[in-house]
């Protein structure tokens, strides 16, 4: 038995696995002052940092570039989902994932941490009343050297969108 496919057939074939391809995780990557505020916003919640490590973040992220710290900083996290109503104004949360252990921000620090993520590429996704933006896989390298030559570079994160 052979079978014909008509154009309406075709199309909605290449429909459907552009729709399921879009669903799927999409590496991506920031750098320079998106890396730096990605890392910087992460780092003030992350249990894997030292005191030091994350006091150095928090310095370069609010513009100290004289940071002495001599090492290169990881700031690493699983998975960050941030949500935003549309309906209750006042309702913004995220949720992020350290090696397993789940920290749950809201109010303003939320937001900060969503804009972030907006401003790193993050793509929203919409449902009924709200707006959320989640990545997975977070790998940030800040190198503090790097930074205090004040050219644009010293910070890089990757991640994945779409999960």
């Amino acid at each position: 038995m052979q079978l014909k496919f008509g154009r309406p057939a075709i199309l909605a074939v290449a429909l459907l696995t552009c729709s399921v391809s879009t669903a799927s995780a999409a590496s991506a990557t920031a750098s320079g002052q998106a890396a730096l505020a990605l890392a910087g916003v992460v780092a003030l919640y992350s249990p894997l940092l030292t005191s030091d490590e994350r006091e150095a973040v928090s310095a370069l992220f609010v513009g100290q570039s004289g940071v002495r710290y001599a090492r290169k900083i990881s700031v690493t996290a699983d998975k960050i989902v941030c949500r935003v109503s549309n309906v209750d104004i006042t309702a913004r949360t995220c949720e992020l994932t350290f090696k397993g252990a789940k920290q749950t921000i809201t109010g303003r620090r939320a937001s900060e941490v969503f804009a972030t993520e907006a401003m790193a590429g993050v793509p929203p996704d919409g449902t009924a009343g709200s707006v959320s933006e989640s990545l997975s896989k977070l790998n940030c390298t800040l190198d503090p050297a790097e930074i205090r030559k004040k050219a644009g570079g010293g910070a890089d994160c990757s991640f994945e969108t779409g999960n």
